[in-house]
């Protein structure tokens, strides 16, 4: 591989105490219904996050195929999984909350009510004029529901998947360095500071903030491409208040938000320009690396606030997994595109119930 490309947001990953429940709550509200991979496994490979100790998980990859990113589902089997010390606010450090895209705001506002889904407050504008509206789920993790526009498919109930994060930091100058550099989130959707409408409902929402959604000026290539679509992320810094980082004194897995994961290829040249831009991976899994019936090389770097981004670069793929057909992408051309009918052909797999 002699190119590096950052496909787009692969998943975003969340803690939960139940693997199962979790899964059908978000296929049931958020129309991730396509397990890609499920597996019960030690994590090796992040102790330095686990207190020095390996431990046991269930975890699992959904995705929604009308477009957008995954959710990783994750459940420690080794011991009882722990919650923040108090709710996450806006002007703690961390990911505060996931972004998911819809088709038809209002329809989805109606869909997620009747679903029985807590959805708060009521439809507002953000400063660009994009409509949202929040959603807590049973877990106490907070999403942003945004009026999306780039899709692969038709969603069946209005909703999509997951099109970037709302991230906390404490310094939004050297955030905006860290995302553009290493990222390519190069791109100013708007830079307001203020009080928000839209915020109000979130916890800490009352505070006077600086906001930044930043989106990739280059656009996205690769495999999965046309699958996880355009993606933006928004900084939220609180000035003059000392936050806390929502994984102080807790593992990597625990309740909440654990990272943010990009679909990459050209992993060794990824890991070049993080070192020459002062954030080395913290974790790497150095080769091939099997989750169940799916593959591939994976690492972590922190951000300037130790928010955890994952990078995957996914090696093998089940695409039916009933007629045991698996795609090698190793074997093909890492910036075109995977054809649409054999990403669709996923679906065979959807979960229904």
């Amino acid at each position: 591989m002699n190119d590096m490309i950052i496909s787009g947001i692969q998943q975003l990953g969340v803690g939960i105490p139940d693997t199962e429940e979790a899964f059908k709550w978000f296929r049931t509200n958020f129309g991730t219904d396509v397990p890609v991979f499920r597996e019960a496994a030690e994590a090796p490979f992040m102790t330095r996050y686990t207190g020095g100790e390996v431990q046991s998980r269930d975890a699992m990859l959904a995705v929604n195929l009308a477009g957008g990113g995954g959710f990783e589902i994750w459940q420690y089997t080794s011991r009882e999984p722990v919650g923040p010390q108090k709710p996450v606010e806006i002007g703690d450090y961390g990911i505060l909350a996931g972004r998911i895209k819809a088709r038809g705001i209002h329809q989805a506002y109606q869909r997620l009510q009747a679903s029985g889904a807590t959805v708060l407050g009521k439809i507002m504008e953000d400063p660009e004029g994009i409509l949202r509206f929040a959603v807590r789920d049973p877990w106490g993790n907070h999403y942003q529901i945004v009026d999306g526009a780039e899709w692969f498919s038709k969603p069946r109930n209005h909703v999509g998947g997951v099109e970037g994060a709302m991230i906390g930091v404490s310094d939004m100058a050297a955030a905006l360095d860290f995302y553009a550099t290493i990222l390519g989130y190069d791109s100013k959707r708007y830079d307001e500071s203020g009080f928000f409408d839209d915020l109000a409902v979130l916890p800490g929402g009352d505070r006077t903030v600086r906001r930044v959604v930043l989106e990739r000026s280059a656009g996205h290539a690769g495999a999965f491409s046309e699958l996880f679509g355009a993606s933006r992320i928004e900084l939220v810094e609180v000035p003059d208040h000392k936050g806390t980082p929502v994984f102080k004194d807790r593992f990597w897995g625990d309740l909440g938000f654990i990272h943010l994961c990009f679909d990459v290829s050209g992993m060794d040249l990824l890991k070049t320009r993080c070192e020459a831009a002062g954030h080395p991976f913290t974790v790497d899994s150095g080769e091939s690396f099997d989750m169940g019936d799916a593959g591939g090389r994976f690492a972590y770097i922190e951000d300037p606030d130790g928010t955890l981004l994952e990078f995957v670069e996914t090696h093998k793929l089940p695409v039916v997994k009933k007629l045991k057909w698996n795609l090698d992408l190793r074997k093909r051309d890492a910036r075109k595109p995977l054809p649409r009918w054999m990403i669709s052909a996923m679906g065979l797999g959807r979960v229904r119930k």
